[in-house]
């Protein structure tokens, strides 16, 4: 029986519609601290829809961007708020493996808006120093550009633990990092550090699907989890996901069908991102499970 990995689907948008709040540029990260119920309980629902990877919520939790909105002390507590409610989830939902975040510095979708590569590896650093404890695996995820990858990766290997690398594509042409570059130099950037798998997220499910052969080619284990964005060029520096609307022909059922064609393409990980919630996730792993794959967590 062939194993398949299923992680969760992409906290931000839900949390934004089961939350009180009006959405900021720090709403996934507020949420940790003014709704953290909110939060655990998404978190146990994408356990008991089937993921056995959850991914810990402090995606806009960066040093630069809490500097931006002048909220540079919570940097520390957000960074085990998000350990503290991972960790009460499955012990809520059921086991599953905890993968740190390292997310884009800025904002997602933006590899020009970088700052040195030392200074970015050093930023790393600090959030690899504050996750390493209380997660299992680290993932380096929606990575525009090649340095912005090595950089996560560099620092997230330092800690011992796994780790993946995710990169976002551009939705439209052929398959290029959202910041121009290919796939297999971006990838070739990262030789000689320890990957444990190498992904695609955060783009449209059909850039996933062109993307994939390239992908596989590279070897080694590989996945992806795409967004239901209709388009993600309204959103800008500082703004906030309100901008960005759903694509309504990406059900459960739709986006399940998307999915199971990249695992019969050779995909071992697979789950969401960004409008993509637990009834996706429960419909994938529906169908993973008709088709004879054994759902399983990370050895």
């Amino acid at each position: 029986m062939k194993k398949v990995v299923l992680t969760d689907g992409g906290m931000g948008q839900e949390l934004v519609r089961r939350s009180k709040s009006e959405p900021t540029p720090l709403w996934s990260a507020r949420v940790l601290i003014d709704e953290p119920d909110l939060v655990r309980d998404l978190h146990a629902e994408f356990i008991r829809a089937g993921a056995r990877v959850i991914t810990i919520n402090t995606y806009s939790a960066t040093p630069e961007r809490l500097a931006r909105e002048g909220a540079e002390d919570l940097f520390k507590p957000l960074q085990q708020r998000g350990i503290e409610l991972a960790r009460q989830a499955c012990e809520q939902a059921g086991e599953a493996t905890i993968a740190g975040c390292l997310s884009p510095l800025f904002g997602s979708y933006a590899p020009a808006l970088t700052i040195s590569y030392q200074e970015t590896l050093d930023t790393y650093r600090r959030i690899v120093a504050e996750q390493a404890d209380g997660v299992d695996l680290f993932l380096c995820e929606t990575m525009a550009s090649t340095d912005e990858a090595r950089a996560a990766v560099t620092a997230a290997t330092e800690s011992g633990k796994p780790v993946w690398v995710s990169w976002t594509l551009a939705d439209h042409g052929a398959p290029r990092l959202r910041s121009g570059e290919a796939i297999a130099a971006a990838s070739g950037a990262l030789d000689g550090l320890p990957l444990a798998a190498r992904l695609i997220n955060c783009c449209r499910p059909e850039a996933v699907g062109a993307a994939l052969p390239e992908l596989i080619a590279l070897g080694g284990p590989v996945g992806a989890y795409a967004n239901g964005f209709t388009s993600v060029e309204a959103l800008k520096h500082g703004g906030t996901v309100e901008v960005l609307h759903a694509r309504h022909d990406l059900d459960p059922a739709a986006y399940a069908e998307q999915a199971m064609g990249w695992v019969e393409a050779g995909a071992q990980i697979v789950g969401g991102c960004c409008e993509v919630g637990p009834a996706h996730i429960g419909a994938l792993r529906d169908r993973l499970e008709q088709a004879g794959y054994q759902i399983s967590g990370v050895a």
